[in-house]
């Protein structure tokens, strides 16, 4: 069998090195055919650096490499077509570094093109005078590359004032793509978010966006016939449908894909069940963004919004559904027409990003090392319906919330703060679990579903008999099997449970 190109980016090493290739040449071509300024946002980790050296090669006219691949005999090797490339994915960004970043990648250019250009002070200058020369000295169309162009803004992005320059700098930069179209052959950019047109590509206004066109929605990623096909001999004895709940379900209008880098490194360590692509880094500003805004995290179970939010990224009014789009954290699961627009319905993608977001969000907010054992011990207690045990584990869990997640704001006196953190644990230990549950009698705070036993929780602050609630409001009535009605009060001065009530049906 062919190695596994794991963390391999470079379209040359896979296929000299005989790693393995999902071929993606067939929408290359489609791609190189059918438009000449794109744009791609997907989120990281994701494959979009190997597509784009794949591009690469295909205009550099390196025919030896696609031997047996779909677009041998579909492209015209004969021409070869002076190329920019234009990576940020290297080092930290800042207002300082990035006219020295930017002369250091311009400058590499220069060497592989055999050009020089006369301009040292301006890098947006150099930029143009490179495209011009290129098309000169070659006496053909430019293409120009560029990896994660959004890279440098969003190094910064926790300091707006200092993303705010970045950006403006980079609009400067990326203007003169549009000055010099009549030079340009084909030009492609790759990012994880997608800024506005007017914020960041003012001059670059022809960029079209194929993030969203189904014809390319699997430019990225594996399929599910991937796996059935192509890694089906390293997959053997393998639960499928396991793997499928684990790290399928990633959606952006074509069949639905698997990350490669969770599948890759599923295989190399033998099989284990892990959070591998979750793993790589989720960024700080996210966690930050959504504890200063006290989110009520089981909204993020099913967010509907428009086609417009999605689509653009604004750093000076950050939005958490575009946020959690962009980066992979939210996918679509479900495309709502109506007479006006296009709607979307977001939600987790798999079982891996569920799991670990709601553990990433707990870990911000709790302190000490007791998380572990509260969530082994919370199903534990799930599974075998002890719900009297529940009560310790809960008090013990409110009393490991950090204190500074209670200063210069009164969440601790609204139940949507109490039943977000229940929901994230529970969430975080991979029960079924709705939150605000509807029934033809109204809605409560929580259902559980472990195995066949079901746990249904109404919350009320200070005062209220949420028990006798469920009671007499007989939300337990859509449900069969064992079921465990569990009221609880919390206590704002005490931040924990003052009350805790059970029956069992």
């Amino acid at each position: 069998m062919k190695k596994l190109p794991v963390g391999i980016q470079t379209f040359s090493k896979v296929i000299e090195g005989d790693y393995l290739y999902i071929d993606k040449t067939e929408i290359a071509r489609s791609l190189i055919d059918s438009f000449q300024y794109v744009f791609l946002s997907r989120p990281r980790r994701f494959g979009k650096s190997l597509f784009l050296d794949t591009l690469k090669n295909i205009f550099e006219g390196n025919r030896e490499l696609f031997r047996g691949l779909l677009i041998e005999e579909q492209w015209n090797w004969e021409v070869k077509y002076p190329l920019i490339k234009i990576s940020f994915s290297g080092g930290i960004h800042s207002r300082e570094t990035l006219r020295k970043n930017l002369f250091y990648i311009l400058n590499g250019n220069q060497k592989r093109l055999d050009i020089h250009c006369d301009e040292k002070e301006d890098p947006n200058q150099c930029f143009a005078e490179l495209i011009e020369k290129a098309y000169e000295k070659y006496h053909q169309k430019v293409v120009i590359l560029i990896d994660e162009y959004d890279k440098p803004i969003l190094d910064n992005i926790e300091n707006i004032p200092e993303a705010l320059v970045v950006r403006n700098g980079m609009r400067d930069f990326y203007t003169k793509i549009k000055e010099n179209d009549e030079y340009l052959r084909f030009v492609f950019l790759t990012g994880v978010s997608k800024f506005s047109k007017v914020s960041l590509f003012s001059g670059l206004n022809n960029l079209e966006d194929i993030s969203l066109n189904p014809d390319y929605g699997n430019v990225c990623g594996y399929t599910q016939f991937d796996l059935e096909s192509s890694f089906a001999p390293y997959l053997e004895g393998v639960d499928m449908e396991q793997v499928k709940r684990w790290y399928n379900g990633y959606n952006f209008l074509g069949d639905r894909v698997y990350n490669p880098f969770d599948i890759l490194l599923f295989i190399k360590n033998n099989f284990e069940f892990d959070n591998y692509w979750f793993e790589t880094g989720t960024p700080r500003f996210l966690v930050e963004l959504i504890k200063k805004n006290s989110y009520f995290i089981p909204d993020f179970l099913n967010i509907t919004v428009d086609k417009s939010l999605v689509n653009s990224f604004d750093i000076e009014n950050l939005n958490i559904e575009t946020i959690l789009f962009q980066t992979g954290y939210l996918t679509i699961k479900r495309v709502i027409h109506d007479e006006m627009e296009v709607m979307y319905e977001l939600g987790f993608p798999n079982r891996e990003v569920q799991l670990s977001f709601h553990k990433y969000i707990l870990q911000s907010m709790t302190s000490g090392s007791g998380q572990v054992t509260i969530r082994r011990e919370l199903l534990a207690f799930l599974k075998s319906g002890d719900a009297e045990s529940l009560e310790p584990v809960i008090k013990r869990l409110f009393a490991s919330i950090a204190y500074n997640n209670y200063t210069n704001n009164d969440i601790e006196r609204y139940e949507g703060f109490y039943a977000s953190v229940l929901y994230a644990f529970f969430a975080s230990i991979g029960v079924d679990i709705v939150a605000e549950d509807t029934s033809n009698k109204g809605r409560i705070d929580l259902t559980i579903k472990a195995g066949e036993r079901t746990f249904l929780f109404e919350f009320k602050v200070t005062d209220g008999e949420p028990l006798e609630q469920i009671k007499r409001m007989k939300y337990y009535e859509k449900y069969g099997g064992e079921r465990y009605l569990i009221g609880i009060v919390f206590d704002p001065r005490a931040r924990n449970v003052s009350r805790f009530e059970w029956e069992k049906l």
